[in-house]
């Protein structure tokens, strides 16, 4: 299952800039294959692990901030190997014959 998550604090701050390094730490240390965007992050997993990811980055923003807005995606399509965080991208450069800029 991959699924593309954003986590933003609501607190009247121009910059997140920390508050997205303390949900990447989390991402990071949980030991799943992801990779960050310049609008969310795509971790990759199982349900209860990719979930109980996310619900910590929730709560750790949560905690320095009054309200915090969270989107979720989730593409779960089962059956299919692991490592779709990449092959879907080689995927579309099979079809389109070039890489895309990542």
């Amino acid at each position: 299952m991959l699924v593309e998550f954003s986590i933003v604090p609501v607190a009247g701050k121009e910059s997140i800039g920390e508050e997205i390094a303390k949900v990447l730490k989390i991402v990071d240390e949980s030991g799943l294959p992801y990779k960050a965007n310049p609008m969310g992050t795509v971790i990759e997993g199982d349900w209860d692990e990719v979930m109980g990811v996310i619900k910590k980055c929730h709560q750790e923003v949560m905690a320095g901030v009054p309200r915090v807005y969270s989107m979720i995606t989730i593409d779960d399509r089962p059956g299919k190997p692991k490592d779709r965080l990449t092959e879907k991208i080689k995927s579309v450069e099979r079809r389109l014959g070039k890489e895309v800029k990542k």
